[in-house]
């Protein structure tokens, strides 16, 4: 048997924490070789890289590495989910609140030109208390509810926070300050094409799938069709649909003033309801494929005819399966509803390539995180709403 003591010293091998091992070295490797922001004088000037005690008055970078530690001591060496998730929200809260106070710290009182934004050490350090919250959520398991809650509350604060005016020195928000209206524009314009072409697959996949479950021969020949569809770059699809949009917008006024044109807003929204009909097809045929064969026997034998057995019994069996299918689609079209703004259909998009063009990174954020967030959001609901019919009581 072996000594006590090495039996005591296994214990404490065990008790550390591989994964918190990898984030520590990540978040603290990022956080002490890059800069944890960067100073510009304008948008176009180079950027100065500023570390922790550069950007921060000293209490402030001691109180922020004290956070920092106690995280790391806590990703390492305590195995509680909770404590785990709390440590690592209050990282996140140290992380914001460090590089709001950096911002502010830098920006030269009355300077509207000078732009501050977080450096690859802040992201690596998000990055990695990001991934420990994850990691301690996916060991909570959280209930649908509990999901859903979390993300509401999650959005208040964020909320609370921007308009408290603590960021206000970033530069991601003075180019929002700019383009406030613009902005609250291309974000509508950016939900209508993803939601608007998701609901549209909606009513054309659901009946499709359903057919394609009814008959094998209609499903060997539509999911390959559909299927090529998906192999096609976003980017060329839009071009392939400009040219015989713009001959039916030319040809039928009344389609040209429904706004059917070869720009625009139209190929942007078929191309995104094409790419979401597959999944949306071959998740419900998959969907009343798993429905049990004896509800289904037991539904005919009640006297009910193929379309009450279909509404009633199929239909509400396979909606997990279904909405799972939803969400693969609606996190896939808000994703490439970014691409819309290249053929001038709007969108969030339009901030991205207008960054990339002018070589502005926070022009790029500015389009690049909401487009991020909504379809995080999108997923967490969706998500839960799967868990919630799966666990409901048939």
């Amino acid at each position: 048997m072996p000594a006590p003591s090495a039996a005591r010293g296994g214990e404490r091998t065990r008790r550390i924490d591989r994964l918190g091992v990898l984030l520590c070295a990540i978040g603290g490797a990022g956080t002490a070789l890059l800069p944890f922001l960067v100073f510009k004088a304008n948008r176009i000037a180079s950027g100065a890289p500023k570390g922790v005690w550069e950007a921060l008055p000293p209490a402030g970078a001691a109180a922020f590495w004290s956070a920092v530690g106690g995280v790391a001591v806590v990703a390492v060496l305590v195995g509680s989910p909770k404590a785990r998730l709390a440590a690592s929200l209050a990282g996140v809260v140290a992380l914001l609140g460090a590089v709001a106070l950096g911002a502010a710290h830098l920006s030269p009182p009355g300077d509207r030109f000078a732009r501050i934004a977080p450096g690859g050490g802040a992201w690596l350090l998000l990055l990695a208390v990001g991934l420990m919250a994850t990691d301690a959520l996916a060991r909570l398991r959280p209930g649908p509810l509990a999901r859903v809650l979390a993300l509401a509350a999650a959005g208040a604060v964020a909320a609370l926070m921007l308009k408290s005016g603590l960021f206000d020195s970033l530069s991601v928000l003075r180019e929002y300050a700019s383009r406030a209206e613009v902005f609250a524009r291309e974000a509508r314009q950016h939900v209508l094409l993803a939601g608007g072409s998701v609901a549209a697959a909606i009513l054309a996949g659901a009946p499709l799938g359903a057919a394609c479950h009814r008959s094998p021969r209609l499903r060997a020949a539509a999911l390959p069709a559909l299927n090529i569809v998906q192999t096609i770059p976003s980017i060329a699809l839009f071009g392939i649909l400009m040219a015989p949009l713009g001959y039916l917008g030319r040809a039928f006024p009344l389609a040209g003033d429904l706004g059917v044109r070869g720009i625009g807003a139209a190929p942007a929204l078929v191309a995104l309801f094409l790419y979401a009909l597959l999944p949306l097809t071959a998740n419900t045929a998959l969907g009343l494929r798993q429905v049990s064969p004896a509800a289904v026997d037991a539904a005919y034998g009640m006297g009910m005819t193929r379309w009450q057995v279909l509404r009633g019994v199929e239909i509400p069996l396979a909606l997990p399966v279904i909405l799972t299918g939803v969400r693969i689609v609606l996190v896939q079209n808000i994703g490439l509803a970014t691409v819309a703004a290249l053929i001038g259909g709007g969108g969030l998009g339009t901030f991205v390539f207008q960054g990339v063009g002018q070589t502005a990174i926070d022009l790029v954020l500015l389009g690049a995180v909401p487009t991020v967030a909504l379809a995080f959001s999108a997923a967490v609901l969706l998500d839960a709403a799967v868990d919630a019919l799966r666990k409901a009581p048939a």
